[in-house]
Order: structure tokens, then sequence, then C-alpha cells
């Protein structure tokens, strides 16, 4: 396993497992302790990653690491994660400036008028997922669609809790299956594999993950079809909107520009930028918004004066500050995460790990495993894709698996569990714009816990698990991959056809 940065802390000797265990276990100790003590609604898991760091950063002193070489792989890890802040602190200007421009409020508007209770949990999901699948950001997707929907649902009368599951269902598919993603060009890129191969892989686990989660909101929207007791609500929403925005179809201008360029395959940066600054332009020809309220909705968010709670409550959001609890959170477990990496410490306990690795069941569980642990551990998407790759390869290789079955697992098992974890980016991220806690809606979440539970049920009989063809084959050679025979890494280059098929028999049928 390589290291992240100083090449020099390789030489110093790895923790034991007890000791790799120690700073982790403490750390997931006090985030417990304080989601008891101050309950799941107020749960802030800074205190206790800042606490981990110091923790990690002892244990790595004890085994003869210098703090100087603790700081530059924590710092190194934090550098990776930063376009994922700069993300966060355009959707926080891009949420501010759409509902001062009545984008969002227009969305808001045609959701109560034209979807039905019954049908609002299917309509969300797959009204998220193609928006995701397009510009290739869940975030993005969550903070201004799934604001809207969050809106309409409370119309409706549709539990928050359920709303947000069937966003982030939605969101993160859409995120898993676009070749515009970041984590989903990751995956094939660590993996060493081909994006498309990898996308169309993972639709074997997606679209039965999709379609059971799809049938259970169809079937819990009927629960609420045919509410009149809401119809005075939604009444009271429109007016409200009506009073504060002048509604017009132009205004959906500044969503169109960004599916274009994400179509047309701009990077993430430029076209959330690009979104933002059509809803400013939107804001003051549409809405005659002056340069202060221009201003003020992209540092502080919007405010909603309407004098109608349930519109107030809904609008008053966005601006760059909004975004501050998350983005010093995700700076946080990056750092964490990066302390983890440089003193071994997720190394020594994935070692630990690839020794129970008997079969192709336990080691799909293993790398979707490792995949969700360091989700848990770190909160970070990239962190959880990149190090159980790194480790996990070696072994599907061995097998004679084609690694296009890692990069599904760790697809599963970072992508999509991350929005379900509360101190994680996408966790943190998600229940900031909708306003809706991270373990209300994560149960919900159907489609991003049912797709890693497909994919393991898939690994015991072998069902759509390839094994990797002679052109896969011949590129590990030719690239010098690392192959586990006998429990052992060594180049693929160092062994012939003969002797790769013989280590792949030795696998075959376990």
């Amino acid at each position: 396993m390589q290291s992240v940065s100083d090449a020099k802390a390789r030489d110093l000797p790895r923790p034991s497992l007890p000791l790799a265990i120690l700073p982790i276990a403490a750390t997931m100790g006090l985030i417990l302790f304080q989601i008891r003590y101050f309950g799941a609604d107020n749960f802030a898991p800074h205190i206790p990653l800042a606490l981990g760091i110091a923790i990690t950063g002892l244990v790595g002193r004890a085994i003869g690491y210098r703090w100087r070489q603790m700081e530059a792989g924590l710092f190194h890890v934090v550098h990776i994660g930063l376009p994922s802040v700069a993300i966060l602190m355009i959707v926080g200007m891009i949420i501010g400036t759409w509902i001062l421009s009545g984008t969002v409020p227009l969305l808001i508007h045609y959701g109560l008028t034209l979807i039905t209770p019954q049908y609002f949990l299917l309509a969300a999901m797959l009204l998220t997922s193609v928006v995701s699948l397009a510009i290739g950001t869940s975030w993005g997707t969550v903070g201004t669609v799934g604001l809207a929907l969050v809106g309409i649902g409370d119309g409706l009368g549709i539990p928050a809790a359920l709303t947000g599951g069937a966003i982030v269902s939605g969101a993160f598919f859409g995120d898993k299956m676009s070749p515009l993603s970041d984590t989903t060009n990751l995956a094939p890129a660590v993996t060493s594999t081909n994006l498309f191969s990898h996308i169309r892989n993972m639709a074997a686990t997606a679209v039965p993950a999709m379609l059971a989660a799809g049938t259970v909101y169809w079937v819990l929207g009927w629960r609420y079809a045919g509410q009149g007791l809401h119809a005075e609500r939604v009444e009271t929403i429109l007016r409200g909107l009506d009073t504060q925005f002048a509604l017009s179809p132009w205004l959906l201008l500044p969503a169109v520009l960004v599916v274009v360029l994400a179509v047309r395959r701009y990077p993430a940066l430029p076209t959330l930028f690009a979104g933002m600054l059509a809803g400013v332009a939107t804001a003051v020809i549409a809405q005659d918004a002056t340069l202060h309220q221009v201003l003020a909705a992209m540092q502080t968010g919007f405010d909603s004066t309407t004098g109608v709670a349930a519109v107030d409550d809904l609008l008053s959001k966005g601006g760059i500050q909004s975004m501050m609890w998350t983005i010093s959170l995700v700076l946080i477990a990056l750092a964490f995460g990066g302390i983890v990496e440089q003193t071994r410490c997720l190394e020594v306990i994935l070692h630990a790990v690839m020794g129970l690795v008997r079969g192709r069941l336990s080691l799909v569980t293993a790398s979707t495993g490792g995949a969700v642990g360091t989700n848990l551990l770190t909160g970070d998407p990239y962190l959880a894709i990149a190090l159980p790759g790194r480790m996990f390869a070696p072994a599907y290789r061995g097998r004679g698996l084609s690694t296009l079955n890692l990069s599904r697992s760790l697809e599963e098992g970072g992508t999509l569990i991350n929005p379900l974890v509360p101190w994680s980016a996408g966790g943190a991220f998600t229940a900031g714009a909708l306003g809706i806690p991270t373990l209300a809606y994560a149960p919900f979440a159907f489609a991003c816990w049912l797709s890693p539970l497909i994919g393991l049920l898939y690994a015991g009989p072998g069902w759509f698990m390839p094994e990797a063809d002679a052109a896969e084959r011949e590129r590990w050679q030719t690239d010098h991959e690392p192959v586990m025979v006998e429990g052992e890494l060594v180049s693929a280059a160092e062994l012939a056809p003969e002797e790769l098929e013989r280590a792949f028999d030795a696998y075959r049928g376990a």
C-alpha cells in the first residue's frame, strides 16, 4: 500500500493490530457517546473527530513517527478533498441565488400543482436520479431540486424523513451511474478498469435496487392518497410563493443551463458557477433584486419574510455561511482520514481483514465492508473508494476475477453509503441542505443500502461476477499489476499465463 506522502515514513514499523484499532475505536466511542449524550438531532461530530486526530497522533508518536511526517499525510488528504469544499461553497451560493431568482420557488409551485401525494415519493426518486445522472453531482441535485422537493412534500403532508430518503436514493443513484461523476471516475481509475464497462457492470445491482426502492415508495405513497386535509396548507404555500416572487417558466433557465453544460461534459466547478451566475442574472431581471440582496443571498442565504411560516422556514436557506458547518466537518474528517492512513493504522486493519478472506463471498464482503468501514472511520467517499481499492485489487486478480467486480463493490460501500453516515461529507451536506437529520432519512434511502446487499447476494453463487478476460489479464502483465498468489503479492509480469491460470484454478468454485 503506497504512502500518501513522505516516503521516509514507510521505513517505520507498522503498528500492531490492537494499536491500529485503538485510535479508531476511541474516536467511534466518543462519537457514540456524543450521540447518546446530546441526541441525534443535536449531534455534531467535529470534536470527537478532532480528538481522534490527537489520539492517532499519540499512537503514531509511540511507534516512531515524527509530527511532521504525520502532518504531511494529514494535509495531503485535506488537499485532495479541497475540490469538494469548493463545490460546497458554490452549492451554497446556488441555493441562495436560485431561491432569490425564483427558480426553486417555481419548482415548488409546479410540484404542488402537478404531483399528487400517492406518486410523490416515486416521482422524487425518479426526478433526482435523472438530474443527478445528467449533471454528475448528487450534492448539486440535493441542494437545488432536492430542496424544492422537500417543500413540495411538506405541502402534500409527506413526512420529511420519507421525502429525504427518496431524494437521497435518486440523487446518489444518479451520481453512481453518471460518467460525469467524480466518484464514478475514481473507482475504475483505482482498479484499472474502463469507465463505461464499470457503469454497465454496476447496472446489475443498481437497477434491481432502484426497482425495489421505487416499488416501496409507490406503495408508501398510497398511504397519503387523497389527503384533503392538506389542501388548505398547499393553497397557503402557493399564495406565499405568488406574493413574494414573479413566477414564470423563464425562471427555469439557470437549471437548464447547468444540465446543458453538464451534458456537454464541462467540469463540475465551472458548470455550477455558471448556474450560480445565471441565478444572479435571473434574480436581477425577473425579481428586480438589488445588488445588496444578491450579495446577501450568496453570503448568508435568502431571507424569506412573507409571514407564512411554512414558506419562510423552507426558503430561508443558502449562502456560503450555511455551508460552513459542513465544510468544517469535511476538513476535520479528511484530516482524521489522512493521519489514520499515514500512520498505517488503516493498512494494518485491512491486512487483518484480508487474512479472513477465503472465497468469493468473503472477498466481496471484505471489499464492500472495507469501503463502508472507511466511510464510518473517515467520512470521506474518496478514501472509501481509494484505500480498499488499492488493498483488495490484488486479491481479485489472484482469483481470476475482473476488477470490475471490485469497482462495483467500492461504489456500493463508498458512494452509496456515504450519505447515510451522519459525520460523512455526504451525510453532513445532505442533512444541512434539506434540513432533515441524517439518521432520520437514512432508513428510507432504500436504494442506497439495497444495492450493496444485492451485490453480496450475487457473490455467493457468482452471479453477475465476470472473470477477467484475456485482454484484462494481458493488461495486468503489461502494467505490472500486483496479484495475490497463495497469500503473497507478486507482479503479474513475473507470472507466465499458465501460472496465472493455475492460481485461478485454486480459487474457482470457492
